[in-house]
């Protein structure tokens, strides 16, 4: 292989391994802060489907006061990702949203399939989800195991 070629692919790989932290962080922060606001503000297009779920699983909520708890809380997860001492924290808020984020799939199929594995616009929505759990997956791929600190 050229010599150049393989130089250039070098400095490649180490620029995106010393930014990919930072903008995984960053796009997780954007996307987590984005939708939760437009949850607040009531003009996201999540929200029909956030309050079918909602109406089905806790219904003793009024949805106005689930969807604005619902948003702050991902606005929440968006701001700990920019935090890497938090990670332990954020990454099990995360889980927690994903559980929910999937729920549909399950509660609501008639909104998310239209056919056997063929899902709707919405579907699509929540499955793209895999997308940030790998992106969450390495993130925490990269977390030093707790240390324990000796009392002495």
């Amino acid at each position: 292989m050229n010599a150049k070629i393989k130089i250039f692919d070098q400095k490649i790989i180490e620029y995106t391994k010393k930014t990919h932290p930072y903008f995984a962080r960053f796009a997780l922060f954007v996307v987590y802060f984005w939708f939760g606001i437009l949850k607040i503000l009531d003009t996201s297009p999540a929200n029909p489907l956030v309050m079918q779920l909602q109406q089905k699983t806790l219904p003793f909520f009024s949805f106005h006061q689930f969807i604005i708890l619902f948003g702050l809380y991902e606005m929440l997860i968006g701001i700990l990702f920019l935090f890497s001492r938090f990670d332990r924290l954020t990454i099990l808020l995360f889980i927690l949203h994903m559980v929910t984020t999937f729920m549909p799939l399950v509660f609501l199929p008639q909104v998310t399939w239209q056919g056997l594995l063929t899902p709707t616009l919405e579907g699509q929505y929540i499955i793209k989800n895999l997308v940030l759990i790998a992106l969450v997956l390495n993130i925490g791929a990269n977390l030093r195991p707790w240390q324990d600190k000796k009392i002495v």
